[in-house]
């Protein structure tokens, strides 16, 4: 397993639709472990392949707050919401891509999601509370789509703008 660097936007590949997994191998095994290790790294509670610049539709996820609770992390490949409720939510969602900058976006709040597991087997389950607003953002990056996207355009380029500055300092570094 390895810590992967994770793209920051802006980038190209982070507005791009990922492709489907079409074969569960070894490659894809290890870009999961190395997924669940970044996420945990950063820290966070969701990764997509897009993040790393792999453009497969694979995302990694673990909501699990309790730090008594033994860690629940998921590898979906190829998901899709299948149901949403009308019921919303809002959260404050941050992005492991777009660092220390946070915006209130509103989601269903509970949806339904089919995937593939690492094993081949079709899988399906109903997420609700904060597990919802994380399976749907990571679907999210999959389509090309960032949470600043459901955000006002000026806060959107606000945010932009000091992503930006970031990279520039990031590159002198």
């Amino acid at each position: 397993m390895a810590i992967r660097d994770i793209l920051i936007h802006p980038d190209p590949r982070l507005k791009t639709v990922a492709d489907p997994v079409e074969a569960i191998d070894d490659a894809v095994r290890r870009l999961s472990e190395d997924m669940l290790e970044t996420m945990y790294h950063a820290p966070g509670i969701g990764l997509a392949a897009p993040q790393l610049g792999v453009m497969k539709r694979l995302l990694v996820m673990d909501c699990e707050k309790d730090e008594t609770a033994p860690p629940q992390p998921m590898v979906l490949l190829n998901p899709r919401v299948t149901w949403a409720s009308e019921e919303i939510n809002v959260y404050e969602e941050g992005c492991l891509s777009i660092p220390e900058q946070y915006g209130e976006v509103s989601r269903p709040a509970e949806v339904d999601v089919a995937w593939v597991g690492l094993d081949g087997s079709a899988q399906s389950a109903r997420f609700d509370g904060l597990w919802a607003t994380c399976v749907q953002h990571e679907i999210d990056h999959l389509d090309g789509r960032l949470f600043i996207d459901y955000l006002k355009p000026l806060r959107r380029q606000m945010i932009t703008r000091k992503m930006q500055k970031l990279k520039r300092e990031k590159a002198r570094a």
